[in-house]
């Protein structure tokens, strides 16, 4: 009898809950659904996550790095050798670039060199690389027309000389061996950074288009920004969606300091998920930062050792291999790797270096069958 009683009690308490809520004020009655409409969207979220992140448990980890030899070039590194270096710590995954206005200087006139060495490095260890095409590619300015284009000037008396370099290194290398995917252009729609003067949706559909015409075999990636909620909805529908992940950078609009994004890595789970469950397509991690982010508009070329710490060292790079685990993604390109071997050969310091070599020497790169597993898995 007296367990009876105390359930009658407990019950008629939880029953008299929804009746304390009808009589509390407004203020109240608000602060409580806030909290518990929070709580259920944090749960969701975390659940499309947990499931995203059990769909791409099958998947090995892939680790890659951008490679930019003009970047390179302007830290006061030999390109070359720091390709060869970073080969040399275990790299097998590159994503390079292919500047219009390294490759067609002036119109007509073609210089692939570097590019063709940078293939044919690849090739010897049999990395794979992501090639990007189009006008944005990464690194300042972003957009990279040769010095004969106006991009300011009407869509239709520059285009044209657009797709032509496209088509021409599209074909030059679609049958190469260590190509494993293309990026068409790099964050095509943000508009806040950089200096690019297009953003034609009707563009990129039709650059996409030419792109699948002229290799329908090789996997067409395309980036979408930093941190929003939202999916790509639009046309068009690439293979696979890459996402830019920031964790510190220099504040330059509000508190001028170094912010640190609160995004744990489960948020860009969801973002993923939340991708597949849309349209059945996976997401990559296409630019994790592991590079100092320089404040008040300086370059790292002139900052200090002490300031580069403050937004990367060794402990907070190692943190970033760890984060890309934790976000349930297989397939992550760190950007920053020349900068690695800038601190290490100008600044004398190997302690990133050392970071990346233990985590590239330990990636299991599974025979090279790196993209097309996340394809697969749709």
């Amino acid at each position: 009898m007296p367990q009876a009683k105390q359930y009658e009690s407990h019950l008629r308490k939880y029953l008299t809950y929804p009746v304390a809520y009808y009589r509390r004020g407004l203020f109240e009655k608000l602060v409580i659904f806030f909290i518990i409409a929070g709580l259920l969207i944090y749960f969701s979220f975390w659940s499309i996550a947990q499931w995203y992140s059990s769909t791409q448990s099958h998947l090995p980890m892939t680790y890659g790095v951008t490679f930019v030899p003009d970047y390179a070039q302007s830290l006061g590194l030999n390109p070359n050798q720091t390709m060869q270096a970073l080969i040399g710590i275990g790299v097998r995954q590159f994503r390079l670039t292919s500047y219009w206005s390294d490759i067609e200087p002036a119109q007509g006139s073609y210089n692939f060199s570097q590019l063709d060495w940078e293939f044919a490095q690849a090739n010897k260890v049999h990395a794979k690389i992501i090639l990007v095409v189009g006008l944005r590619q990464p690194r300042w300015p972003e957009c990279h027309p040769p010095s004969w284009v106006n991009t300011a000037g009407p869509l239709n008396s520059w285009e044209p000389q657009l797709l032509n370099y496209m088509r021409i290194v599209i074909n030059r290398y679609k049958h190469n061996p260590a190509l494993e995917a293309w990026q068409l252009e790099n964050e095509y729609f943000l508009k806040g950074f950089g200096s690019c003067n297009n953003f034609s949706r009707s563009r990129l559909i039709t650059e996409y288009q030419m792109l699948k015409q002229l290799d329908p075999s090789h996997p067409v990636i395309v980036g979408r920004s930093n941190n929003d909620i939202g999916i790509p909805v639009g046309q068009p529908k690439p293979d696979i969606y890459g996402i830019s992940i920031y964790k510190r950078v220099w504040d330059a609009n509000v508190t001028h300091r170094y912010l640190e994004y609160p995004f744990p890595g489960w948020y860009y789970g969801f973002l993923a998920g939340l991708q597949k469950i849309f349209d059945h397509r996976n997401m990559i991690i296409l630019e994790l930062q592991a590079e100092a982010w320089p404040p008040n508009g300086k370059t790292i070329t002139q900052i200090s050792l002490s300031e580069q710490n403050k937004s990367i060292n060794a402990a907070r790079l190692k943190n970033r291999f760890s984060f890309a685990r934790s976000t349930g993604m297989k397939d992550a390109i760190l950007w920053g790797a020349e900068y690695w071997y800038y601190r290490m050969e100008i600044e004398h310091d190997p302690s990133l270096w050392n970071v990346a070599k233990t985590e590239f020497k330990a990636n299991d790169y599974h025979n090279g069958s790196y993209l097309f597993g996340h394809i697969a898995s749709r």
